[in-house]
């Protein structure tokens, strides 16, 4: 595994800088044509797809971004920016030019989004013409515990404790507290969680320990807490072959959204995972084998 660096150049607006650096890691052969690119939660990170990655690399040439504001990528200059998904999609797209560009030909380009991940795969799918250098489009995609349409209720539960920013003084009360608000990923052996947590954490100055995400990206957050989120037009643009991951005690996926995501996309399939809510991490030997299975089958109907 390798940690890289891509230094993006903008001219958007005045609320983004006019470059800034995104942090990815990468796995598995540079020559590689089958590239599989993970894309984290809304404020995770891109570490969190380490177990997946690893069981990955021998046959895929895997990318593991941290999204802007998110990780060891660069904040933006202003909070505007994070209500701005053009911004992440363009990000993205910068992202799958380079590492396309340096790699082989004839790549395979599928995606794997957890949550906020998944939608930005979900919208970069339905482009008529992918604009990468070599036009690749995504061939398959993994969407891990999100739909087209988001329950209010949900975004209100979420925003309760996002824009908190809790400090703690030391790394195992970070890791407790950690623990307590990402129950709903499920049973998570001791190991998985401490490596949640050593990659999700950041030391101040003053020695406390906190999240290491912009706390501000809760102040966009909070302008979508008054009705849902529908985005059902852009999953009926959606033909790309696409597994679905559920949590069963999820809010943010219902199971009514679940089974209309599989009624109107004909290439979904729609896999629900018992004790989880919000969201299957893809980190348990049992969901990397679904992940795995999906995305190396030599066909798809």
């Amino acid at each position: 595994m390798l940690l890289k660096r891509l230094t993006v150049h903008f001219g958007l607006d005045e609320n983004v800088k006019s470059s800034r650096q995104i942090a990815y890691t990468e796995w598995g052969r540079p020559d590689n044509p089958h590239i599989v690119v993970c894309v984290h939660g809304l404020t995770r990170n891109c570490r969190d797809f380490d177990f997946l990655a690893e069981a990955l690399e021998a046959d895929c040439r895997v990318i593991c971004v941290d999204v802007v504001g998110r990780g060891q990528s660069d904040w933006l200059v202003s909070e505007a920016g994070y209500d701005n998904y053009l911004l992440y999609l363009t990000d993205a797209i910068e992202l799958l030019k380079h590492i396309s560009a340096l790699g082989s030909t004839n790549i395979q380009l599928d995606w794997v989004g957890v949550s906020m991940g998944g939608l930005i795969g979900m919208i970069l799918a339905t482009q008529p013409v992918f604009p990468l250098t070599s036009a690749v489009p995504i061939r398959r995609l993994v969407m891990s515990d999100i739909g087209p349409l988001i329950p209010v209720s949900a975004l209100v539960r979420i925003g309760q404790y996002l824009g908190r920013d809790p400090r703690f003084s030391s790394f195992k009360e970070f890791e407790v507290y950690l623990k307590k608000i990402s129950n709903p990923f499920g049973l998570l052996t001791e190991t998985q969680w401490h490596h949640l947590a050593i990659h999700s954490v950041r030391e101040f100055d003053d020695g406390t320990y906190g999240f290491r995400y912009d706390p501000r990206i809760a102040e966009s957050f909070k302008r979508h807490l008054s009705k849902d989120i529908d985005l059902w037009v852009e999953w009926d643009k959606l033909h790309v072959p696409t597994l679905v991951l559920r949590g069963i005690e999820s809010d943010l996926l219902t199971s009514k959204t679940a089974i209309e995501m599989k009624t109107r996309g004909n290439r979904t399939q729609i896999i629900e995972l018992p004790g989880i809510g919000h969201a299957p991490m893809l980190i348990s030997e049992d969901q990397i084998k679904i992940v795995r299975d999906f995305l190396l089958a030599p066909t798809l109907a």
